[in-house]
């Protein structure tokens, strides 16, 4: 029985084990759902390392209040270290309603397997169990295995970095294999080379002491709500590219490309609606800051009253591409905020998350070994390179603390998986796919390093 069959005949369990890990509502945010169930979730990620005989299984407390699970598995004398990441905290299931199936309950459906996780990221780990597996059939595991599973990488508050930066050593390895990226489509190999970085800012705009009837003070009275739209309307110009005073917006994209009528469909953009921005697609989601009003805090159209309000609100995210500095444009953003408020509103902007851009060394033996285990799990498709709009904070910090270690990007987040979105799926030929190309993968890296000397 070879590698790949292996994997095949593991697929069943993987189902049945992200079916159990789907059910914990992780969402890190206990405004919204009891911490019990990102506790739960975290035991569960400990209990399958343990399973798999993992040493040295810790529950990590990190500063956020979160917690990250940690395991290592020993490899043969003289092998490199793989840290293999994912992270088992999610978004909020939105719109319920919009859901055809629970969104904590993993459903298949035409040939996908549907529930909130199941590509980002709880398939992560399961991605990487399913590989240490069917490895471990063929001959054992041939590398040193760190696997770090996050609490918060969701909610952007940066738990695991800073507890990284203070234990230096718990995450040190050759290579890191990031399981929270993706495909450019279902069936094209894809590493992930660049990350646009993100700020996000709470927005609180006040004009008067209280409401006030709209009949007898509309006209004179200031309207926060309608200042908070004059300022969320000067981040964007006429054709919605991002603009926002002092960041520069107008870099390029020079390699794979993402044509207008693909992301039409993967979007999937109203018919008759306009794309925004300027440039090429992948100017546009990779290689250029962009704006994103996440939501508003004012009375919704049900329990909306005749009256002019006296304070609106407002949470912003703006991502940056490799080559702006997250902070910097945390400073640029925040300014431009303040001077676009109309009629002296009073202003506050509260950062409540960053997390810096990322470029990876795809011209690194590590990437050489990806390409070679893309190609032979995909059946000779050769190995694309795309950026993602999205960001892994992580990265950036893993790659200040180990400068020498290479950082691959690779997952199930593929257009199709719908991740953030009510009907999160994961495709599980995908992720029979890209657990063998991870075994592979672990293999060759342990060959070449041997071939240059580690061992």
């Amino acid at each position: 029985m070879d590698l790949a069959t292996s994997v095949a005949a593991l697929i069943p369990r993987a189902k049945s084990e992200l079916t159990e890990f789907v059910a914990f509502r992780s969402v890190a945010d206990p405004s919204r759902f009891p911490v019990s169930e990102c506790e739960g979730a975290a035991r569960w990620a400990a209990d399958a390392l343990r399973a798999e005989g993992f040493q040295d299984v810790e529950l990590l407390d990190t500063p956020d209040g979160t917690q990250s699970v940690y395991g290592f598995l020993p490899g043969p004398a003289g092998a490199p270290t793989v840290l293999l990441y994912a992270h088992y905290d999610v978004q909020p299931p939105l719109d319920e309603e919009a859901w055809l199936s629970p969104p904590f309950e993993l459903t298949e459906r035409d040939g996908r397997w549907y529930g909130r996780g199941t590509a980002d990221c709880k398939g992560g780990l399961i991605m990487h169990l399913t590989a240490l597996r069917a490895l471990k059939e063929h001959g054992g595991v041939p590398v040193a295995v760190k696997v770090i599973v996050e609490g918060s990488e969701e909610q952007g508050t940066g738990g695991l970095e800073r507890y990284a930066e203070a234990h230096p050593e718990l995450l040190a390895a050759d290579a890191i294999v990031i399981g929270d990226s993706g495909n450019f489509r279902v069936g094209l190999p894809t590493v992930t080379a660049t990350l646009r970085g993100m700020t996000m800012l709470r927005i609180q705009v006040d004009t008067l002491e209280g409401n006030l009837h709209s009949g007898q003070f509309g006209g004179a009275a200031p309207d926060a709500l309608a200042a908070l739209i004059r300022m969320l309307d000067s981040l964007r110009a006429e054709d919605g590219s991002t603009t926002v005073d002092g960041l520069t917006v107008d870099t390029s994209w020079d390699g794979l490309q993402y044509g207008e009528d693909d992301f039409r469909g993967d979007a999937k953009v109203l018919d008759g609606v306009e794309l925004i921005g300027s440039g090429t697609v992948a100017d546009r989601i990779w290689a250029r800051p962009a704006v994103t009003v996440i939501g508003i805090d004012c009375p919704t159209v049900a329990a909306a009253t005749p009256s002019v309000q006296a304070s609106a609100g407002a949470l912003v995210s703006l991502r940056v591409p490799p080559g702006t500095d997250a902070a910097e444009a945390t400073k640029l953003l925040t300014a431009h905020l303040h001077n676009a408020a109309p009629w002296g509103a009073r202003v506050a902007v509260e950062q409540v998350g960053q997390g810096q851009p990322f470029r990876a060394d795809t011209d690194s033996p590590a990437y050489a070994a990806m390409s070679e285990a893309m190609r032979e799990a995909y059946d000779g498709q050769e190995m694309a390179i795309a950026g993602q709009g999205g960001s892994i904070p992580l990265c950036n910090t893993l790659g200040a603390l180990y400068p020498e270690a290479e950082i691959l990007l690779i997952g199930l987040s593929e257009p199709e998986a719908q991740i953030h979105a009510p009907n999160e799926s994961v495709s599980p030929q995908e992720l029979e796919r890209l657990s063998l190309t991870e075994a592979l993968f672990l293999r060759k890296y342990a060959a070449a390093e041997a071939t240059r000397g580690r061992a």
